[in-house]
């Protein structure tokens, strides 16, 4: 391990908040004004002493060399049907951005369409959103900035492939909604941010239409609901074009309300299918006037309805598909028929059904893996399948309904002994005798002796399922001899919407025992000793790591806290922070307040204690996670840690929460995070 010089010493402020009688410190605030010379001053200083510790490792440079290596292998996405055309996203290997082509046929080399990698000089400059016209003619898109979710949205004239003059600002997380004729979409908007970009938050959501060639002062105004300022709004269009729907959000939470319309009647009342917050609704597709709609109310394990249309409101509830015991995750029509993902103890099973929900057949995927994308018309006669697992890069299979046969479409070839590896599943006993499964990915005939270093990683949180899914950084940690672990905690979606509601709010601790568990298993089996165990999560993630380091230091080698959730009593009052209110709860609320506290990473830091090696990553744009959460149980864990292992913390220049990240940067921000374990579980130099 390098040597560390001194370790900074935080200025600390007398601020003390009554939390419902409670008295809270908070001596870091100053740090949360991101624009205070100061608070740039201490960024500054911080991230100089992580390069100084982490440039000591000449295992750095032959990391970021192999991370070159193994990321130099073309990519492309599942291919989109439109109008004539099949339109792919492609990348050759390390460019910063992909970039989107078309072909008429499968077999044909296609066009260039459009790069977006000219648009910055550091790549920081993607694509967050987009949306073909109804006839092929237009592509919308939103542009986001440094990994920021605010996103300007243009237009590409495709016959052209030049832009269009139309311009609009102040969207997030918003879709576009083509008129068939083409003459415009409906979207959804912000009110100017007024505040810095890391302290607004996105309230007063409006749906408008857009009409091309205007100017956006002259959209018209569809739906806003002034009285309820933080709900959100999305419009769609289904496929034939016939019917509008109007989804009403509110959070995070898969509860919502949704209504239609005519949309040749756009004029008209909306019609409700669901008028209130009792379950979550997605519109699958519409076949004959009858709307598919995939809901877990009633039915934790998720269920497919249907429902008769017309202008005077919507028919009776039938059943197509009914709960079953594994998690029904995502439905889709093609070719006239329903096309089904389902969870089986994490990874994904892929069948086929009638309109009816009588099954017609399974599709044989190649290994144990996860379906990260489906692409189909719903009258076509193929549909695209993303297949990806820990040691399967993300290929694209295509199924021929008149064959009825599934073939590789795209293979990607990366300079990596596949063979010589493998993925297990095991299952383990949390604290309170939940059993929990587990991803293991390791060398074959690896000998379980304690001797491996192992990076545990983590999620459990917003009703997302941790399935396997392959990542480039993976690769090299094995062949470091490393193991690498995910288990599928609480707080996700495994086993249906009763598995993440034991894992948020009241019981959120239950996804931290989960974590904790992972843990204390891979060492009891002898995969690992706990000098040599790592643990790392990003976002929620990052939530999850910050309190198992607080709650159970002696358990780990090294702790990579990554984009996090770490002060409980006070992320709700920044950016997207009070939609998260429905999963963690808010300490405004008298009842919510003494769970929250019991396990706030921030708060939970305790004095003079030997807190293992520690990396806390953020960006100085992110305007979802705030940065301030980790610059604040930054200076807390270094004031009260009373040993000598590095407590360190990252700070990214135009990066965001991730999203959209340039592979330039995702090599450099790869190659510190494994640099760092590394380092720390194998003291390697």
């Amino acid at each position: 391990m390098a040597n560390l010089k001194p370790r900074r010493i935080t200025r600390r402020e007398l601020v003390v908040e009554n939390y419902h009688g409670t008295l809270v410190a908070d001596p870091y605030r100053w740090l949360e004004d991101d624009t205070a010379p100061e608070v740039q001053e201490w960024m500054q200083e911080q991230h100089g002493d992580f390069e100084e510790y982490i440039s000591t490792f000449p295992v750095r440079q032959e990391l970021k060399q192999r991370f070159n290596q193994l990321w130099r292998f073309a990519k492309c996405s599942a291919p989109n049907f439109v109008e004539g055309y099949y339109y792919t996203w492609r990348n050759d290997g390390l460019q910063n951005q992909a970039i989107l082509y078309r072909a008429p046929s499968l077999e044909a080399e296609g066009e260039l369409v459009f790069d977006p990698n000219p648009l910055s000089s550091d790549g920081t400059v993607a694509i967050n959103s987009r949306a073909f016209s109804p006839k092929g003619n237009y592509f919308a898109y939103g542009l986001s900035t440094s990994g920021s979710d605010w996103q300007i949205i243009h237009v590409l004239d495709l016959k052209t492939k030049q832009n269009l003059p139309d311009r609009l600002q102040h969207m997030k997380f918003t879709g576009m909604a083509w008129l068939p004729d083409e003459s415009g979409f409906y979207y959804t908007r912000y009110p100017d941010p007024q505040a810095t970009v890391l302290a607004s938050g996105a309230r007063y959501a409006k749906i408008y239409l857009h009409l091309l060639g205007e100017d956006q002062s002259q959209d018209q105004l569809i739906y806003e609901d002034p009285e309820h300022p933080d709900w959100g709004f999305s419009l769609s269009v289904e496929d034939s074009k016939k019917w509008a729907f109007l989804r009403i959000s509110r959070g995070t939470l898969r509860l919502n309300q949704l209504f239609f319309k005519p949309l040749a009647k756009m004029d008209t009342p909306w019609l409700p299918i669901s008028g209130d917050f009792s379950g979550g609704f997605s519109v699958i597709g519409v076949s004959e006037d009858t709307a598919y709609i995939y809901t877990q109310k009633d039915a934790p394990f998720g269920k497919l309805m249907a429902l008769k249309l017309s202008a005077s409101g919507a028919g009776e509830w039938q059943t197509v598909i009914p709960e079953g015991k594994e998690m029904l995750e995502q439905v889709k029509i093609i070719n006239n028929q329903l096309i089904c993902t389902t969870l089986h103890h994490a990874s994904h099973v892929l069948t086929i059904r009638e309109l009816d929900g009588s099954p017609v057949r399974q599709i044989p995927l190649p290994t144990l893996g996860s379906v990260r994308d489906v692409q189909g018309k719903q009258d076509g006669q193929e549909f695209f399948v993303t297949f990806s697992s820990f040691l399967y890069p993300d290929t694209v299979l295509r199924y021929d309904f008149t064959t009825e046969q599934l073939t590789t479409w795209f293979e990607p070839k990366v300079d990596f002994p596949f063979a010589d590896y493998e993925t297990v599943q095991e299952f383990y006993t949390s604290q309170d005798g939940t059993r929990v499964p587990i991803f293991i990915t390791r060398r074959k005939g690896l000998v379980q002796d304690g001797s491996h270093p192992a990076v545990l990683y983590g999620y459990g949180g917003y009703n997302s399922s941790r399935v396997p899914g392959f990542s480039v950084p993976v690769l090299a940690w094995l062949e470091k001899g490393g193991v690498h672990a995910e288990p599928g905690l609480r707080g996700g979606a495994e086993y249906g919407e009763a598995w993440h509601r034991a894992g948020m709010l009241e019981s959120k601790q239950n996804t931290f025992d989960d974590f904790i568990a992972a843990g204390e298993y891979l060492i009891a089996q002898k995969y690992t000793v706990k000098e040599k165990l790592g643990i790392m999560g990003r976002s929620n993630g990052g939530l999850l790591t910050g309190a198992c380091v607080t709650q159970r230091p002696d358990l780990f080698g090294a702790v990579i806290v990554w984009v996090p959730v770490l002060d409980m009593l006070r992320y709700h009052i920044f950016t997207s922070g009070r939609n998260w209110i429905g999963e963690y709860g808010c300490a405004e609320d008298p009842e919510q307040f003494p769970f929250m506290y019991k396990y706030s990473p921030l708060h939970n830091v305790k004095m003079n204690t030997v807190y293992p090696p520690t990396l806390v990553m953020t960006a100085d744009t992110d305007d979802r996670v705030v940065p301030c959460q980790a610059r604040k149980f930054t200076a807390t864990i270094q004031a009260a840690d009373g040993g000598e292992n590095p407590i360190l913390i990252r700070i990214e220049k135009a990066a965001g929460h991730g999203q959209g990240k340039p592979i330039g940067k995702l090599i450099e921000e790869q190659t510190d995070l494994y640099t760092f374990f590394l380092a720390n579980l194998c003291q390697v130099k």
